[in-house]
């Protein structure tokens, strides 16, 4: 190991149903003056809380938790997710899942030492590059990770036609068929911030390449058509900035 590995200040975040497990990995970061574990969770809600106000430079997360799993931390923070996350379970039928998921490194309980070390050395030399590199811009988002029929599914963004609000889900609308994904519109309007995604209404977000037009309803308001057919309607509040983005005057449309 490298003396600038070493000397990186990293802010580490454990996260395991299993206090002991917790423990344990406490325990293997002690000899690692350079880690400052800011905090430990219990379950995966409360962890979502933490990596949003602490964020940590490493996550140490487990898979399988109680109303919500590795993987649906993973889904639900988005853009928010940690750059080094090493996975930690006793399952090793996920592995390939986290490793698609983003993950650094994939700790299959029980491991030893020299395992854990290793794991560790990668994720020290991650977020060493990365402190030492100049800040990168915010990648657009390319893909969401799905979780459908016990598989998990990376959808293409440009793949999606329009996005529904569906209680505290986003309804995601891809040809004829549709995608449930456990975030709010509004984190999914944050995350797809800079791509070519624009809100319409509080409960709609379109690809603006599969609009067709606008039209004035019978109602007096406006809509948006779809190049499926589908006419959604175009509230005040965000006619200005779709406007805007298709490249109208606030006359036209």
């Amino acid at each position: 190991m490298s003396a600038d590995t070493a000397t990186v200040a990293i802010r580490a975040l454990i996260v395991d149903d299993e206090p002991l497990a917790r423990s344990n990995l406490k325990v293997l970061l002690r000899g690692h003056s350079e880690v400052q574990v800011v905090a430990e969770c219990g379950s995966g809600i409360e962890c979502l809380k933490q990596i949003r106000e602490l964020k940590p430079d490493l996550v140490f997360l487990d898979v399988q938790m109680p109303e919500c799993d590795g993987f649906d931390v993973v889904e639900l923070l988005g853009n928010d997710v940690p750059v080094t996350i090493i996975f930690v379970t006793a399952y090793d039928q996920y592995a390939l899942k986290a490793f698609e998921a983003g993950a650094l490194d994939y700790l299959l309980k029980p491991f030893d030492n020299a395992r854990f070390e290793r794991a560790l050395a990668r994720a020290q030399e991650r977020i060493r590059l990365g402190k030492h590199s100049e800040k990168p811009q915010p990648e657009k988002t390319r893909r969401l990770m799905i979780k459908s029929a016990g598989r998990v599914l990376f959808l293409k963004t440009e793949e999606i036609n329009w996005i529904e609000a569906a209680d505290y889900y986003a309804c995601l609308h891809v040809g004829t068929k549709t995608h449930l994904l456990r975030r709010t519109l509004t984190d999914l309007e944050h995350d797809l911030e800079g791509s070519n995604f624009c809100r319409i209404h509080r409960s709609a977000i379109v690809n603006l390449d599969r609009v067709r037009g606008l039209r004035i309803a019978e109602d007096g308001e406006h809509e948006v058509l779809l190049e499926t057919g589908l006419a959604l309607r175009l509230s005040r509040r965000y006619r200005r900035v779709l406007q805007e983005r298709m490249g109208l005057g606030e006359h036209e449309g």
